[in-house]
């Protein structure tokens, strides 16, 4: 996984379930309110995009962050957000919580 010029890097669907097994980072959602209510990736905690500039503070700094939305343009915004603010350990994943559905895994609502 290389990190691109912004700062973070992306994930597979697939690298990010060989993480949950192993744990040790926290996954942030960035889409809104509605749409966590429509599902969400299990273990993952809700920060919308647009209070996340508010409430960066709430995470962990040195910890392992992997940021998804939908597809994966918003959460790459503040996959680049976090790392332009001092965040080591940043991740984006690739093609959102759609890519995720799309490949059969579980979503809770």
């Amino acid at each position: 996984m290389p990190m691109n010029s912004d700062g973070f890097k992306d994930l597979t669907v697939k690298e990010l379930q060989s993480m949950l097994q192993q744990g040790g980072f926290r996954l942030v959602d960035v889409r809104t309110d509605e749409e966590v209510a429509r599902g969400k990736i299990p273990q993952g905690v809700s920060l919308p995009l647009h209070l996340l500039p508010m409430r960066l503070n709430e995470l962990d700094k040195n910890a392992k962050t992997v940021f998804y939305c939908h597809i994966g343009g918003r959460s790459a915004q503040a996959a680049a957000f976090a790392a332009s603010h001092g965040f080591a350990d940043v991740y984006n994943l690739e093609g959102g919580i759609a890519a995720w559905v799309q490949a059969g895994l579980p979503i809770e609502t």
